[in-house]
């Protein structure tokens, strides 16, 4: 199993990484974590013979906006999009003329679940649970493969995060915000809470992502969180556009 990152920004792209989109392979799925602009790099890495499974966290543009390149991608075992309760209404909205192809029209077979209420209908184990941000937002818990990814993007701490993640081989989580920063009217992490978060529940491994292109002006920025973070919990990786790591 390997974890690739396709875009790492939050809110807007810049020359830091564009908006946040994640691959997830495993033996027989391909696996995407929302859909902002950085969705255009997995065409290189999609093998094609696998299904495809696009979660969505929640509606913010910088979590959909990469889905106006669907046409772009050829999928022949289908595309699944699982999305927050109401992903049906909007995306059938957002997905659609004039903003662009419809699904229905995509050259491949595409269909939309909602979570949590029909996890039962993928072929693989899914948790969600909602977490701590301005509007409904999921976090996700994947088994696969005798492994568990945990998956919480846009945030504040809560017990939902913390439960997601218990054991986790991999923790993926949002940083939108620098040492100390907080804003309980748009709650995201900063270093210090996701961190928090990575040793509470005991993972193997904490990668951050979603960095604000407002308060991360350049990489570097990111690298001064990654050691506050680390200092809390050791195994923790400030992800970049492109980063892979190995799931063993």
């Amino acid at each position: 199993m390997k974890v690739i990152f396709l875009g790492t920004n939050g809110w807007y792209d810049t020359e830091t990484g564009n908006t946040i989109c994640t691959l997830v392979q495993t033996e027989r799925y391909d696996i995407l974590l929302d859909a902002g602009n950085g969705i255009h790099r997995a065409t290189g890495h999609l093998e094609g013979a696998k299904p495809v499974f696009l979660f969505l966290s929640h509606f913010h543009i910088d979590h959909i906006e990469g889905l106006h390149i669907l046409a772009k991608f050829r999928f022949p075992e289908g595309l699944t999009i699982c999305a927050p309760t109401g992903g049906r209404e909007i995306l059938g909205t957002f997905i659609n003329a004039p903003f662009t192809i419809p699904l229905a029209a995509l050259p491949y077979p595409a269909r939309i679940l909602e979570m949590p209420g029909e996890t039962a209908s993928l072929p693989f184990s899914v948790k969600a649970l909602p977490l701590r941000h301005a509007s409904l937002t999921l976090g996700y818990r994947f088994a696969i493969d005798d492994r568990i990814i945990s998956y919480c993007p846009d945030t504040g701490y809560c017990e939902n995060a913390v439960n997601l993640a218990l054991a986790s081989d991999l923790l993926i989580t949002e940083c939108a915000y620098k040492e100390g920063q907080s804003c309980e009217e748009w709650p995201h992490l900063n270093p210090e809470t996701a961190a928090r978060i990575a040793r509470e529940a005991g993972v193997k491994r904490l990668a951050l992502t979603h960095f604000d292109a407002g308060v991360y002006a350049s990489l570097p920025e990111r690298k001064e969180s990654e050691a506050v973070a680390s200092a809390i919990f050791t195994a923790t990786t400030a992800a970049v556009d492109g980063l892979q790591i190995d799931i063993i």
